[in-house]
């Protein structure tokens, strides 16, 4: 029986734990997005700090903390009250989405093109990027091909590297702030609707998603430190969720503010990534630009670690014929050659998807973390789900190239998705969903009426 107890972990084996999602969660995109954001939201930061995490930072923590409540080991898990055909369909389409269609390649995208790029002529941009992508993917692969070193390969090596890059870059720009961030312009869309704004730009971290994907190598890792039983393990991976993304939301802030105060030197820039480089150039030069390029490869890699090997092991799991390592490899090739299509191609054709899986994901995060309070009946997730697919799917079609969205097809969808509440903000799901939730805890209800009466007569 003392085989099956679970030994209890010390405060440095919780940080560890704490590292190792902190390091699986903030990748380039986590340093760009908030960053840019605070130039277009400029003296009004505050609101879009708010919104933004709501979206980038409470989402993610609820993500981790429905993998610990329900006792899930991944996203096939968190679909599983839906039929397993549904878990098995929503599982592929995650792990794709985040995984080698356009998440991780993304990471060695985005940190090639702040990073790397800037010291290549442009005749040689094609060339570089090969090859950078090439290094980078085979790191992630070796990082990831011994499951039982994603710990310490992850929590132990690469978070202090960036955690010190980071903080140098922090100490020198509020030492010498380039503006007031209360007294600089704001963009339009700012100006009375930060928060709102600020809540869809943090869509763009695809955190919520990837803590349902990463579950399963946080729940492989703190078993491996004598967690045994389900319910230890659930606990810890909770608690230890909790301490990491309030370290995000720490950085999330700072990356705001800085953003804001950059506006007092520099005009709005096009993305996080120019604005990155710019801040750090104005700082520390052709070095500081060396050191960027570090911190952005860095922060990525991280990331790819963390995705190669959730999508390995789940799919290693659901299909078992095929091994762990061939699935690593199958999917750190098919990334790198995504990456090589070039930052703007991944992005333009992940916004389609994204927009129709987010909507999906946020309401299988919220029935998950509170499933407990209606027995997790599938009759709940059914109307939920079924009322929210239906607007993700417009939404999903408005998005894509004009080639689609501009057909008659897509000004069909989009005249229908006009006349949805709160369409013209981006959240045309959100009542339609809260529809199918009163409709199945209505049946959920009902039933157990039905179930008690039935009892009372026997």
């Amino acid at each position: 029986m003392n085989d099956l107890a679970s030994h209890k972990l010390t405060t440095k084996q919780y940080l560890v734990v704490s590292s190792l999602l902190f390091g699986l969660f903030f990748g380039a995109g986590n340093l760009i997005f908030p960053l840019h954001l605070g130039q277009l939201a400029g003296g009004h930061w505050v609101g879009a700090t708010v919104g933004f995490l709501l979206t980038g930072v409470l989402l993610p923590l609820l993500s981790v903390l429905a993998i610990a409540v329900t006792r899930s080991e991944g996203v096939y898990d968190v679909g599983r009250p839906l039929g397993v055909s549904f878990a098995l369909v929503f599982m592929v389409l995650i792990h794709a989405t985040i995984g080698p269609l356009f998440g991780t390649p993304r990471t060695a995208s985005v940190s090639f093109t702040v990073g790397v790029a800037p010291f290549v002529t442009k005749a040689d941009q094609q060339l570089a990027l090969f090859i950078f992508s090439a290094v980078f993917f085979l790191l992630a692969f070796a990082f990831s091909y011994r499951e039982n070193d994603i710990l310490s390969n992850v929590g132990k090596v690469l978070n202090p590297m960036f955690m010190a890059l980071l903080f140098v870059m922090f100490l020198v720009a509020f030492l010498r702030p380039l503006g007031n961030p209360m007294a600089t312009p704001a963009t339009s869309a700012y100006l009375h609707s930060s928060v709102v704004n600020g809540f869809l730009q943090g869509y763009n971290t695809m955190d919520a998603p990837a803590g349902l994907a990463f579950g399963v190598t946080v729940v492989h890792a703190v078993r491996q430190m004598g967690q045994k039983r389900e319910k230890d393990v659930a606990k810890v991976v909770g608690k230890a969720g909790l301490l990491s993304m309030s370290m995000v939301a720490v950085i999330y802030a700072l990356l705001i503010v800085v953003g804001a105060m950059s506006l007092g030197h520099f005009k709005l820039s096009a993305d996080g990534g120019v604005a990155f480089t710019q801040v750090v150039n104005y700082y520390g030069g052709a070095f500081g630009q060396a050191v960027l390029a570090v911190l952005i490869t860095v922060t990525c890699l991280t990331t790819a670690v963390g995705l190669v090997a959730a999508f390995a092991q789940d799919f290693h799991k659901h299909f078992p014929k095929v091994s762990y390592h061939t699935w690593l490899a199958l999917t750190t090739l098919a990334s790198f050659l995504a990456a090589n299509f070039g930052l703007d191609t991944i992005i333009a054709w992940s916004t389609p998807m994204l927009m129709f899986l987010y909507p999906l994901v946020l309401v299988l995060i919220l029935l998950s973390v509170f499933s407990p309070l209606f027995h997790r009946d599938s009759a709940v997730y059914f109307f939920v789900v079924l009322f929210t697919v239906v607007p993700a799917l417009g939404d999903m079609v408005v998005a894509f190239p004009k080639v689609v969205s501009a057909s008659a097809f897509g000004k069909g969808v989009a005249a229908f998705r006009a006349h949805l509440p709160l369409a013209s903000m981006g959240m045309s799901w959100l009542v339609p969903a809260l529809v199918g939730l009163v409709l199945g805890l209505g049946v959920h209800f009902y039933r157990v009426r039905v179930n008690a009466t039935a009892l009372e007569k026997n």
